[in-house]
């Protein structure tokens, strides 16, 4: 087969969307859109029809246009989940689309097809393994298809290892955590929280004490789902020693999904110089990719505990899904080359940097908000209005609602956030005739603004 030439075989403007900048400046476009507000979008109600019948609807090009131009009019208003969305490489990589990649298998073992990307996969993986401090020839890991998988293999891998322990995970843990308990059928503990999220460790101690005789495997989250809260990884690790744990009777799994690639760049906390089993990471989260992915990485010398040889596709296999989308891997590798090191830290600044901005907007405003140390993620008041949530996209728990200040969420969008919330807060409280509500519980009495404990509020 022929080499293929980009220019001459594929023109990327045939993918490029309606509605979308042609260079991929994504930054322009949100400025171009942010003082227009849409409407959540609808239920197409799209069919599979046969050929020959869609002589009086619109074409499948309509239809696909339709779609992309109505996704295109949101893209502002996605603040409510950890998905970077603001990308510029879909273009340059489109062309791989008209290949199968799958990366069934060992990533580091070559099988008989040649339509895989497990050389950018290893790429992929040697550069988070220098993040997370182990040698290349020390840890295994693969390209998962998202945090949940990542979670999976993890726990696997510790359950492997210990057959008889017993899962540890706080209450504020990932909801896949649980579901691996489920599906393994370990026993599991639940660990308490603060009220900010973050592990509460006088519990765990106490769990710990309580089933002496069983091992444990302990689930750490670098960045609840909700809150960001993370859990100290030093402090349970001494707990481990201070309840007579030895190495050989602990195994630990990070779940970094989105903080795994903001931690590293403001404190040392994620490494395998300590003793922890794995470290788990959503792809398309912080760092960002237009499929759902992530990055799993654990020590070689467990792997084997897993690993199953498949004469089928001539390989070794000791992942939990069999075959693996190949195109990821080629995204991330070109995202982390096209950012380096020095971009990401830049993101990461600005990210913190634009949360405290929402945070302190909203405080100086009277509404009740929470902004974990080393988060992205503001907890606010959760809006009275459900129209307002949908179209805003927001992830809401109880009273609580929350913004999640991605890389591609600039202070535009973040100020016709706040001032679309002021101005329907005027009409849910009626101008202070009614109360907002007290969320001293889910967020601390020092963060809520409710009548009662805005007595003692001072705005710093």
């Amino acid at each position: 087969m022929g080499s293929l030439s980009f220019e001459k075989d594929f023109e990327p403007s045939v993918v490029t969307p309606r509605g979308l900048i042609a260079n991929g400046d994504f930054g322009e476009m949100k400025r171009l859109k942010v003082a227009t507000p849409t409407t959540p979008r609808k239920n197409l109600n799209v069919a599979v029809t046969e050929p020959g019948s869609r002589n009086d609807g619109p074409s499948l090009d309509c239809i696909l246009m339709n779609y992309i131009d109505t996704l295109s009019q949101r893209i502002n208003y996605h603040i409510g989940y950890p998905v970077n969305i603001c990308y510029e490489h879909y273009a340059s990589l489109a062309p791989l689309l008209q290949f199968h990649l799958n990366n069934c298998g060992d990533p580091f073992l070559q099988n008989t097809v040649d339509f895989h990307s497990k050389d950018f996969e290893v790429a992929v993986l040697n550069w988070f393994a220098d993040l997370w401090e182990i040698e290349k020839d020390q840890y295994w890991g693969y390209v998962t298809n998202g945090g949940t998988e990542g979670n999976l293999h993890g726990i696997l891998v510790g359950r492997e290892l210990l057959p008889t322990g017993i899962l540890y995970a706080s209450k504020d843990s990932h909801y896949s955590v649980a579901k691996a308990a489920m599906m393994y059928r370990m026993d599991f503990e639940m660990v308490n929280t603060s009220v900010h999220g973050e592990m509460d460790y006088s519990d765990l101690k106490a769990k710990l004490l309580q089933n002496k005789g069983k091992p444990a495997i302990i689930n750490v989250t670098i960045g609840t789902t909700f809150k960001g809260a993370v859990d100290d990884l030093d402090i349970i690790l001494q707990t481990l020693k201070d309840c007579g744990y030895t190495y050989d009777q602990f195994y630990i799994h990070c779940d970094a999904a989105l903080n795994g690639l903001i931690i590293p760049f403001i404190k040392n906390m994620i490494s395998f110089k300590k003793p922890i089993g794995s470290v788990t990471i959503s792809g398309h989260k912080f760092l960002g990719c237009p499929m759902p992915c992530g990055i799993q990485i654990t020590r070689k010398s467990y792997i084997n505990n897993l690993s199953r040889k498949v004469e089928y596709i001539a390989s070794v296999d000791a992942t939990i899904s069999g075959s693996r989308n190949g195109l990821a891997p080629i995204f991330l590798w070109y995202s982390l080359s096209a950012k380096g090191q020095i971009g990401l830290q830049k993101d990461v600044k600005r990210c913190l940097d634009n949360a405290k901005y929402l945070k302190d907007r909203l405080q100086q405003a009277g509404i009740s908000v929470m902004l974990n140390e080393l988060s992205i993620i503001v907890v606010l008041e959760r809006p009275r209005d459900h129209e307002f949530v949908r179209r805003w996209q927001l992830s809401c728990v109880r009273d609580m609602a929350h913004v999640i200040v991605m890389p591609g969420i600039t202070r535009d969008i973040l100020d016709s956030f706040i001032n679309d919330l002021l101005q329907q807060r005027k009409k849910w409280y009626k101008d202070g005739n009614v109360t907002p509500p007290c969320v001293a519980q889910d967020i601390g009495a020092q963060n809520c603004a409710c009548s009662y404990h805005k007595i003692d509020f001072i705005i710093p």
